[in-house]
């Protein structure tokens, strides 16, 4: 369940309306970071659901989420409360995941992964 927002999202990150919007966020080299982000939610994800090499993919998603929480969801600057909470909300949200992710990349995928089965 965990990477269902990966893989069901990642798609959306090679479509004009998001890479409009991270470029009003103020992302650097929009049209190639865009992309690339839905890449390793792609990659990760698939990585961590299979459990096939899942710390790499673990990685790949910390790795992301790292990389996109400050810049998409900055609370800190919006002045609207009821935009403030919503930004709030998913700051604390990818932050969350990170930790999942994290957790991840130390105990590997468990005993029904496909990494599992080749030991």
């Amino acid at each position: 369940m965990f990477v269902l927002i990966f893989v069901m999202s990642g798609p959306r990150h090679f479509m004009s309306q998001t890479i409009g919007y991270a470029a009003s966020q103020g992302v650097p080299m929009v049209s190639i970071a865009v992309p690339l982000s839905g890449v390793l939610a792609i990659a990760g994800g698939l990585s961590i659901l299979l459990g096939y090499r899942a710390k790499i993919g673990a990685w790949m998603i910390a790795l992301f989420l790292v990389c996109i929480t400050p810049m998409m969801h900055k609370f800190w600057t919006v002045t609207d409360p009821m935009m403030y909470q919503m930004q709030f909300v998913m700051f604390m949200k990818n932050l969350l995941m990170l930790g999942a992710a994290l957790l991840v990349t130390q105990l590997g995928s468990g005993p029904w992964s496909l990494d599992s089965r080749s030991k």
